[in-house]
């Protein structure tokens, strides 16, 4: 990740924009569409808003960029219908993973969480990966909870493809280990490639 372009990040900008787009016409349940891509739109403009005072590592806006293209995917066709048919063929299992998969991306965010605590030298590294993996549970935990609010609220065909259980008494869980486990990974990355440790090195 060292040699990539310092321009990566708008590049990465305007590809989500088009997909943003284009997903955004038609999809299956508007309603449903229209309350997944709330955290996306924040999670984008803020990032877009606080550019130029804060730069991440390549690495990170790279994975970032995963969660944000998986959920917008999501948003569009709900994520128990993603056609996702190949991969869930390859695990052999009759259940649609792509929201699985989408979770796994949302521990991603462990990366750049522990990159800025430990570039504004509010903690060491060590510190900042504890904060961050639990930064994400917590999270995790905090959407679980979100989605049944809305699936109670909405009610119907809307509230039930956006809790996206599929029929599964322990999907909130299985979510939020998908979650853990995306944030073990990524804070793996962030201590394998140190973007803190050399402020001239765009990782």
């Amino acid at each position: 990740m060292k040699f990539l372009p310092s321009s990566l990040p708008h590049y990465l900008a305007v590809i989500f924009s088009i997909l943003f787009i284009v997903l955004g016409i038609n999809p299956v349940f508007r309603e449903v569409w229209v309350a997944e891509v709330v955290p996306v739109v924040f999670i984008f403009l803020f990032l877009v808003v606080t550019y130029s005072r804060f730069q991440f590592s390549n690495t990170a806006y790279i994975l970032m960029f995963f969660w944000l293209i998986g959920h917008t995917v999501g948003a569009h066709y709900t994520f128990a219908h993603v056609p996702f048919d190949w991969f869930n063929n390859l695990l052999g299992t009759e259940r649609n993973m792509f929201d699985r998969v989408a979770h796994f991306s949302v521990g991603f965010y462990a990366f750049p969480i522990a990159e800025w605590l430990v570039r504004r030298g509010e903690c060491k590294p060590k510190l900042a990966a504890f904060f961050a993996l639990f930064a994400i549970m917590a999270i995790a935990a905090g959407y679980e909870i979100i989605e049944w609010w809305y699936a109670i609220i909405a009610g119907g065909d809307a509230g039930i493809e956006f809790l996206g259980s599929q029929g599964d008494i322990w999907d909130a869980q299985k979510d939020m280990l998908a979650d853990t486990l995306g944030a073990v990974f990524s804070l793996v990355l962030f201590f394998k490639l140190k973007p803190f440790s050399d402020p001239k090195v765009i990782r």
